[in-house]
Protein backbone atom coordinates (compact mmCIF):
# COMPACT_ATOMS: atom_id res chain seq x y z
CA UNK A 1 0.00 0.00 0.00
CA UNK A 2 1.21 3.45 -0.93
CA UNK A 3 2.22 5.87 1.92
CA UNK A 4 -0.35 8.61 1.09
CA UNK A 5 -2.65 6.21 1.07
CA UNK A 6 -1.42 5.36 4.71
CA UNK A 7 -1.64 8.62 5.52
CA UNK A 8 -5.31 9.52 4.82
CA UNK A 9 -6.83 5.84 6.59
CA UNK A 10 -4.93 7.18 9.97
CA UNK A 11 -6.48 10.42 9.72
CA UNK A 12 -10.03 9.09 8.74
CA UNK A 13 -9.66 6.46 12.00
CA UNK A 14 -8.48 9.28 14.44
CA UNK A 15 -11.35 11.48 13.07
CA UNK A 16 -13.84 8.92 13.64
CA UNK A 17 -12.16 8.17 16.80
CA UNK A 18 -12.57 11.49 18.15
CA UNK A 19 -16.17 12.35 17.04
CA UNK A 20 -17.55 8.93 18.94
CA UNK A 21 -15.64 10.19 21.60
CA UNK A 22 -17.59 13.74 21.36
CA UNK A 23 -20.64 12.14 21.02
CA UNK A 24 -20.66 9.99 24.19
CA UNK A 25 -19.22 12.58 26.11
CA UNK A 26 -22.78 15.08 25.04
CA UNK A 27 -24.76 11.81 25.52
CA UNK A 28 -23.23 11.19 29.01
CA UNK A 29 -24.09 15.01 30.18
CA UNK A 30 -27.39 15.20 28.96
CA UNK A 31 -28.15 11.83 31.04
CA UNK A 32 -26.78 13.11 34.33
CA UNK A 33 -29.06 16.28 33.41
CA UNK A 34 -32.00 14.39 33.32
CA UNK A 35 -31.50 12.03 36.10
CA UNK A 36 -30.71 15.26 38.03
CA UNK A 37 -34.39 16.50 36.93
CA UNK A 38 -35.97 13.32 38.14
CA UNK A 39 -34.30 13.65 41.39
CA UNK A 40 -35.88 17.22 42.35
CA UNK A 41 -39.53 15.79 42.86
CA UNK A 42 -41.68 17.44 46.46
CA UNK A 43 -44.27 15.65 47.27
CA UNK A 44 -46.59 17.58 50.01
CA UNK A 45 -47.77 15.74 53.42
CA UNK A 46 -51.30 14.06 53.39
CA UNK A 47 -53.36 13.72 56.26
CA UNK A 48 -56.17 11.14 56.65
CA UNK A 49 -59.66 13.06 56.69
CA UNK A 50 -62.81 11.87 56.80
CA UNK A 51 -65.34 11.79 54.39
CA UNK A 52 -68.42 10.42 53.23
CA UNK A 53 -68.77 7.52 51.43
CA UNK A 54 -72.43 8.05 49.88
CA UNK A 55 -74.75 10.81 49.57
CA UNK A 56 -76.33 11.50 52.96
CA UNK A 57 -79.51 13.21 53.15
CA UNK A 58 -80.47 15.36 55.94
CA UNK A 59 -82.20 13.67 59.52
CA UNK A 60 -80.37 10.29 58.14
CA UNK A 61 -77.88 8.85 60.46
CA UNK A 62 -74.26 7.73 59.58
CA UNK A 63 -73.07 3.76 59.69
CA UNK A 64 -69.53 2.88 59.48
CA UNK A 65 -69.66 2.46 55.97
CA UNK A 66 -71.00 5.35 55.20
CA UNK A 67 -67.95 6.80 55.76
CA UNK A 68 -64.07 6.17 55.85
CA UNK A 69 -60.40 7.99 55.75
CA UNK A 70 -59.30 9.03 52.94
CA UNK A 71 -55.93 10.91 51.86
CA UNK A 72 -56.05 14.83 51.74
CA UNK A 73 -53.17 17.16 51.14
CA UNK A 74 -52.02 18.90 54.25
CA UNK A 75 -51.91 22.33 52.73
CA UNK A 76 -55.50 22.30 51.90
CA UNK A 77 -56.89 21.28 55.49
CA UNK A 78 -59.66 23.91 56.24
CA UNK A 79 -60.78 24.08 60.31
CA UNK A 80 -63.69 21.73 61.17
CA UNK A 81 -62.07 18.90 58.93
CA UNK A 82 -62.26 15.57 60.80
CA UNK A 83 -58.76 13.66 60.86
CA UNK A 84 -57.12 10.93 62.00
CA UNK A 85 -54.77 12.95 64.30
CA UNK A 86 -57.32 14.75 66.23
CA UNK A 87 -59.90 12.00 66.26
CA UNK A 88 -58.06 8.87 65.63
CA UNK A 89 -61.52 7.11 66.87
CA UNK A 90 -63.95 9.15 64.62
CA UNK A 91 -65.26 6.18 63.00
CA UNK A 92 -66.35 4.66 66.14
CA UNK A 93 -67.63 7.81 67.84
CA UNK A 94 -69.53 8.80 64.97
CA UNK A 95 -71.81 5.87 64.65
CA UNK A 96 -75.62 6.65 64.16
CA UNK A 97 -74.54 10.63 64.36
CA UNK A 98 -77.33 12.52 62.59
CA UNK A 99 -76.65 14.65 59.67
CA UNK A 100 -77.79 17.79 60.22
CA UNK A 101 -77.31 19.34 56.22
CA UNK A 102 -76.40 17.76 53.07
CA UNK A 103 -73.18 15.47 52.69
CA UNK A 104 -72.27 14.31 49.42
CA UNK A 105 -69.98 11.55 48.45
CA UNK A 106 -66.39 12.25 48.51
CA UNK A 107 -67.15 15.65 50.90
CA UNK A 108 -65.31 15.76 54.22
CA UNK A 109 -67.65 15.96 57.35
CA UNK A 110 -67.55 18.49 59.38
CA UNK A 111 -68.99 19.11 63.09
CA UNK A 112 -71.29 21.59 62.07
CA UNK A 113 -72.96 18.89 60.18
CA UNK A 114 -73.41 16.67 62.64
CA UNK A 115 -75.33 15.94 65.82
CA UNK A 116 -74.91 13.98 68.52
CA UNK A 117 -76.11 10.66 68.16
CA UNK A 118 -77.91 10.45 71.60
CA UNK A 119 -80.04 13.71 70.26
CA UNK A 120 -83.38 13.40 69.44
CA UNK A 121 -83.81 13.96 65.03
CA UNK A 122 -85.88 17.14 65.08
CA UNK A 123 -84.15 19.17 67.73
CA UNK A 124 -80.90 17.74 65.94
CA UNK A 125 -81.45 19.13 62.66
CA UNK A 126 -83.10 22.40 64.12
CA UNK A 127 -80.53 25.27 63.59
CA UNK A 128 -79.66 27.54 66.71
CA UNK A 129 -82.52 29.88 67.34
CA UNK A 130 -85.17 28.51 65.11
CA UNK A 131 -88.23 26.58 66.42
CA UNK A 132 -90.46 23.37 64.65
CA UNK A 133 -94.28 24.34 64.33
CA UNK A 134 -96.81 21.96 63.11
CA UNK A 135 -99.50 23.00 60.49
CA UNK A 136 -102.35 20.82 59.34
CA UNK A 137 -101.98 20.54 55.48
CA UNK A 138 -103.96 18.29 52.67
CA UNK A 139 -104.18 17.77 49.23
CA UNK A 140 -105.19 20.89 48.32
CA UNK A 141 -103.25 22.94 51.16
CA UNK A 142 -99.93 21.55 50.02
CA UNK A 143 -99.50 22.22 46.67
CA UNK A 144 -101.09 18.65 45.45
CA UNK A 145 -99.11 16.76 47.67
CA UNK A 146 -95.91 17.76 46.07
CA UNK A 147 -93.94 19.35 49.09
CA UNK A 148 -91.16 17.71 50.53
CA UNK A 149 -88.95 18.39 53.53
CA UNK A 150 -86.28 20.78 52.75
CA UNK A 151 -88.58 22.56 50.30
CA UNK A 152 -89.15 26.62 50.47
CA UNK A 153 -93.05 28.11 50.70
CA UNK A 154 -95.79 30.59 51.26
CA UNK A 155 -98.19 30.75 54.30
CA UNK A 156 -101.18 32.53 53.00
CA UNK A 157 -103.89 32.26 55.51
CA UNK A 158 -107.95 32.28 53.71
CA UNK A 159 -110.75 33.76 56.53
CA UNK A 160 -114.42 34.90 56.24
CA UNK A 161 -114.53 39.06 56.14
CA UNK A 162 -116.30 40.42 58.77
CA UNK A 163 -120.40 39.64 58.12
CA UNK A 164 -119.46 36.83 56.06
CA UNK A 165 -119.64 38.48 52.63
CA UNK A 166 -116.66 36.70 51.64
CA UNK A 167 -112.95 35.63 51.93
CA UNK A 168 -110.04 37.31 52.62
CA UNK A 169 -106.78 35.87 51.52
CA UNK A 170 -102.85 37.45 52.91
CA UNK A 171 -99.69 35.73 52.72
CA UNK A 172 -98.36 35.68 56.24
CA UNK A 173 -95.21 34.47 56.02
CA UNK A 174 -92.52 33.88 53.29
CA UNK A 175 -89.95 31.27 51.92
CA UNK A 176 -90.02 28.97 55.15
CA UNK A 177 -88.37 25.58 55.02
CA UNK A 178 -90.36 22.75 55.47
CA UNK A 179 -88.72 20.34 58.03
CA UNK A 180 -90.50 17.19 58.16
CA UNK A 181 -94.04 15.93 56.14
CA UNK A 182 -95.43 13.94 59.23
CA UNK A 183 -92.95 11.79 60.60
CA UNK A 184 -90.85 11.78 57.30
CA UNK A 185 -87.94 14.51 58.03
CA UNK A 186 -85.79 12.98 54.07
CA UNK A 187 -86.44 14.03 50.97
CA UNK A 188 -87.77 11.07 48.62
CA UNK A 189 -85.23 9.44 46.28
CA UNK A 190 -85.60 10.31 43.05
CA UNK A 191 -88.73 8.33 41.11
CA UNK A 192 -90.42 7.73 44.85
CA UNK A 193 -93.78 8.42 44.58
CA UNK A 194 -94.84 11.41 46.99
CA UNK A 195 -97.04 10.19 49.96
CA UNK A 196 -99.43 12.69 51.13
CA UNK A 197 -99.39 14.17 54.83
CA UNK A 198 -101.38 15.91 57.17
CA UNK A 199 -98.83 18.30 58.84
CA UNK A 200 -96.19 20.14 58.09
CA UNK A 201 -93.57 21.09 60.62
CA UNK A 202 -92.16 24.35 59.83
CA UNK A 203 -88.70 26.18 60.45
CA UNK A 204 -89.41 29.34 61.77
CA UNK A 205 -88.14 32.27 64.51
CA UNK A 206 -90.39 33.30 67.42
CA UNK A 207 -91.69 36.30 65.79
CA UNK A 208 -92.68 33.58 62.97
CA UNK A 209 -94.08 31.16 65.03
CA UNK A 210 -96.60 33.63 67.27
CA UNK A 211 -97.66 34.60 63.79
CA UNK A 212 -98.46 31.40 62.39
CA UNK A 213 -100.10 30.46 65.96
CA UNK A 214 -102.73 33.25 65.86
CA UNK A 215 -103.36 32.96 62.42
CA UNK A 216 -104.48 28.98 63.00
CA UNK A 217 -106.91 30.34 65.38
CA UNK A 218 -108.43 33.03 63.07
CA UNK A 219 -108.43 31.59 59.47
CA UNK A 220 -110.60 28.99 57.89
CA UNK A 221 -107.32 27.21 56.15
CA UNK A 222 -103.63 27.53 55.96
CA UNK A 223 -102.20 26.99 52.12
CA UNK A 224 -98.70 26.58 51.67
CA UNK A 225 -97.39 27.82 48.32
CA UNK A 226 -94.40 25.84 46.93
CA UNK A 227 -91.46 28.31 45.96
CA UNK A 228 -88.70 27.59 43.43
CA UNK A 229 -85.39 25.96 44.95
CA UNK A 230 -83.67 28.89 43.63
CA UNK A 231 -85.35 31.08 46.35
CA UNK A 232 -83.88 29.21 49.50
CA UNK A 233 -80.94 31.83 49.63
CA UNK A 234 -82.91 34.89 49.54
CA UNK A 235 -84.19 35.79 53.54
CA UNK A 236 -87.63 35.45 55.02
CA UNK A 237 -88.90 38.72 55.46
CA UNK A 238 -92.57 38.99 55.18
CA UNK A 239 -93.93 38.53 58.91
CA UNK A 240 -97.61 39.63 59.58
CA UNK A 241 -96.39 40.82 62.87
CA UNK A 242 -100.64 42.84 62.79
CA UNK A 243 -101.86 39.55 63.76
CA UNK A 244 -100.53 39.40 66.81
CA UNK A 245 -101.85 43.24 67.72
CA UNK A 246 -105.39 42.34 65.85
CA UNK A 247 -105.27 44.75 62.94
CA UNK A 248 -106.42 43.92 59.93
CA UNK A 249 -102.98 44.61 58.06
CA UNK A 250 -104.77 47.22 55.72
CA UNK A 251 -103.81 50.53 55.44
CA UNK A 252 -105.70 53.22 57.77
CA UNK A 253 -106.39 56.83 57.18
CA UNK A 254 -107.34 59.89 59.59
CA UNK A 255 -109.91 62.09 58.80
CA UNK A 256 -109.81 65.07 60.83
CA UNK A 257 -113.39 66.99 60.74
CA UNK A 258 -115.23 69.77 62.35
CA UNK A 259 -112.07 68.42 65.34
CA UNK A 260 -113.11 64.98 65.34
CA UNK A 261 -110.62 62.59 64.40
CA UNK A 262 -111.70 59.36 62.40
CA UNK A 263 -110.07 56.43 61.71
CA UNK A 264 -110.64 55.08 58.40
CA UNK A 265 -108.96 51.82 56.41
CA UNK A 266 -108.06 51.86 53.10
CA UNK A 267 -110.59 49.58 51.67
CA UNK A 268 -113.54 51.80 53.42
CA UNK A 269 -112.11 54.52 52.33
CA UNK A 270 -112.30 53.61 48.32
CA UNK A 271 -115.69 52.54 48.85
CA UNK A 272 -116.91 55.90 50.20
CA UNK A 273 -114.89 57.68 47.32
CA UNK A 274 -116.85 55.16 44.60
CA UNK A 275 -120.12 56.27 46.54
Amino acid sequence: MKPARLIILSVALVAAGAAAFLAMKLTGKQTVVQLQAETVVHKEPVIKVLVAAANLPVGSRLTEDAMHWAGWPEGSLVEGFITEQNRPDALTELKNAIVRMPVFEGEPLRAEKIADPGNAIMSSILPSGKRAVGTEISVSTSAGGFILPNDRVDVIMVRKEEGGSGYTTETILTNIRVLAIDQEIQEKEEGAKSVVGTTATLELNPDQARVITVAQQMAERLTLALRSVADAQEPDSLVAKHLLSGDSGTPTIQVIKSGVIQQLNDTASKADENN
